[in-house]
């Protein structure tokens, strides 16, 4: 039956997904702030979460009107989440179970990441590498979330329609990136909420999620 297949592939953000690192971003860009005499509220949210390091760093840099270059503010960032990172990788719940499920399953998987290559590497190094069938990184294409880039390309590694493509994200940067790729979008959101939405299914945890779920969702946005 049509409802019990698997997805055609599933696309996997990472950070705040898959591994619980959305606070160590958060704490590697407040504490940067803090460096430039700034506090993070919760307006600034939306420039961190689920944002490369690029983006976060250029809105530090506008805020504190520091002499400081973006580049540095670019590396500072970088080598802060990095270290983080490095010392602390926890599987959000339910993730590892679903990567388990989908490669006993034959069924095609992507880690489409906004972060940088040398951060996927750090948690790559800990869940593994043969969950996933392509990685990609910020590196990796020209745009990155909320761009549609990194979800079309990793369709393309596929070979295969984004529209038959089931992609799951935490935030509504990712979200955004993977509606315009044309993707169903499974949502779990973590640290902010993300509103209901066309094409969008929002669970609380990944532990809810199965292979006739996932299949559902892209059978029902291929149509």
């Amino acid at each position: 039956m049509p409802d019990s297949r698997p997805p055609a592939a599933v696309l996997f953000d990472m950070d705040g997904t898959l591994v619980d690192t959305e606070h160590l971003w958060w704490q590697a860009a407040a504490e940067l702030a803090t460096e430039l005499d700034l506090t993070l509220t919760e307006d600034d949210l939306p420039e961190v979460l689920g944002q490369a390091v690029e983006h976060t760093a250029a809105h530090l840099h506008r805020a504190s009107g520091t002499e400081r270059t973006e580049a540095d503010l670019i590396e500072r960032l970088g080598d802060s989440f990095a270290d983080k990172v490095a010392t602390e990788i926890v599987p959000r719940p339910g993730a590892l179970a679903l990567l388990a499920a989908l490669r006993a399953a034959d069924v095609p998987t992507a880690l489409v990441s906004a972060s940088p290559r040398r951060v996927v590497d750090l948690v790559l190094g800990s869940l593994g590498t043969e969950w996933f069938t392509t990685t990609l990184a910020a590196e990796d294409t020209e745009r990155t979330k909320p761009a549609p880039d990194p979800y079309l390309a990793a369709a393309l590694r596929l070979g295969l329609d984004p529209a038959v493509c089931v992609a799951v994200e935490d935030t509504p940067t990712g979200v955004a990136s993977a509606q315009a790729a044309g993707c169903a979008v499974l949502a779990v959101p973590s640290a902010v909420p993300i509103p209901a939405a066309p094409r969008v299914t929002l669970l609380d945890s990944l532990v809810h999620a199965d292979l006739a779920f996932l299949g559902k969702l892209g059978a029902a946005r291929a149509v």
